[in-house]
């Protein structure tokens, strides 16, 4: 079995119909490294000199993709926290 990356959209809260894969991985580091580059790509589409870590999270938890990793063994990640650590990162 396969690690898949499973990416539900912020926007559409609950909404399993705007639900994507977004690649079936061999190991849990390929799946992880996917889903933070969504996050990542989430962020930097809203990105701008001068916005704050808090406007540009809020804007990553409002509009952004929301990974998750499925797979023959847990993978421990939240694409939030990610999110509110990059944020932070790269306003600083």
């Amino acid at each position: 079995m396969k690690y898949r990356v499973l990416v539900d959209d912020n926007f559409h809260f609950m909404d399993e119909g705007s639900r994507y894969c977004a690649g079936e991985y061999d190991t849990a580091e390929e799946a992880l490294a996917r889903a933070k580059d969504i996050v990542e790509s989430s962020l930097q589409e809203v990105f701008k000199p001068g916005i704050s870590a808090k406007q540009l999270y809020d804007q990553y938890v409002a509009f952004g993709g929301d990974p998750y990793i499925v797979g023959p063994e847990k993978v421990s990640f939240s694409a939030w926290d990610y999110a509110k650590n990059r944020a932070a990162q790269l306003c600083s």
